[in-house]
């Protein structure tokens, strides 16, 4: 659904102002829009997980976890799929408030892509490289949003998510590279097209949520704070935007129509996408794609 149409339906959470920022600029912040007591109940679960990660020694299908992870000292990069972890995650994802602000940003039919609960451990947590989303998991059309939810305030030293505006309407970056090889994010020699010292930094409070377009060009810095930064992400489409690939974080959920009903007919944009690897062996996190790599969040 283009953003016309669903401009024309009345908001259900967002003002009309939040969302013609969103279309212009590729993306909003909402401070503290979650009830605190929601987010104590997602920490505790979150937590959970991270005791549960003690008894992991590498990365598997559910944890992806960083260099020096032990029983003793556990450093977790990524919890796979939550909403396929705990019930808390789904019912969280699918109703109430997150349905509500989907549904202002993609239309009346909404449908569920996948989730991920990324870490950024204190004091060493990693940089997320300039980058794209929707070379990873194209679609039909451009609706797909990511939302990402602060579980702890977040302040500037703890890495918080980077956006240039209006990069959504500019180039789609090629996230391979020379070699033909996935690397997750832009290479260097194209950073010279970013316009990076336009990017805006998104801090706030514990319950902010971030809301992107899956064009718009983001990036995060290390969390150099004492104190980690959990950030729980889920991805959304309109109802008649339908994927082209695998999803790389499989779920029994994915493609859940969680508002409205599912489309009889497929929306088409006409600007082409890059279809990504296949990602049947696995995708891990992208973290793990682009540790290989060496280019800078903050390439300004």
């Amino acid at each position: 659904m283009d953003a016309d149409r669903i401009l024309s339906h009345r908001p259900k959470f967002l003002t009309q102002k939040q969302r013609e920022d969103y279309f212009q600029n590729g993306y909003i912040m909402l401070e503290a829009a979650i009830p605190a007591r929601t987010i104590r109940d997602l920490n505790d679960v979150t937590q959970s997980f991270v005791e549960k990660s003690r008894s992991v020694p590498e990365s598997n299908g559910v944890f992806d976890v960083d260099r020096g992870h032990t029983a003793d000292n556990p450093k977790l990069r990524r919890l796979s799929s939550p909403v396929d972890q705990h019930e808390a995650y789904w019912n969280f994802a699918s109703n109430g408030l997150m349905a509500d602000i989907a549904e202002d940003l993609v239309g009346p039919d909404v449908k569920f892509h996948h989730s991920k609960l990324n870490f950024k451990w204190a004091g060493a947590g990693q940089e997320v490289k300039w980058h794209q989303d929707i070379q990873a998991w194209p679609h039909t059309d451009y609706s797909p949003l990511t939302m990402g939810i602060y579980l702890h305030d977040t302040s500037l030293e703890m890495g918080p998510l980077l956006c240039i505006p209006e990069s959504q309407n500019g180039e789609l970056f090629d996230h391979f590279d020379e070699s033909g090889r996935w690397v997750g994010h832009i290479l260097d020699k194209d950073l010279d097209r970013v316009d990076t010292g336009r990017a805006e930094t998104l801090m706030g409070p514990a319950g902010s949520i971030t809301i992107h377009n899956c064009r718009t060009v983001h990036a995060s810095e290390p969390n150099l704070s004492p104190i980690g930064r959990p950030l729980l992400l889920h991805t959304y489409s309109s109802g008649d935007s339908f994927p082209y690939t695998p999803n790389p974080i499989p779920s029994p959920h994915s493609g859940t129509v969680i508002r409205g009903q599912r489309p009889r007919w497929a929306h088409h944009d006409p600007r082409p996408c890059i279809v990504p690897p296949d990602w049947s062996g696995g995708y891990g996190s992208i973290f793990a794609q682009q540790e290989k790599t060496g280019s800078s969040a903050r390439a300004m």
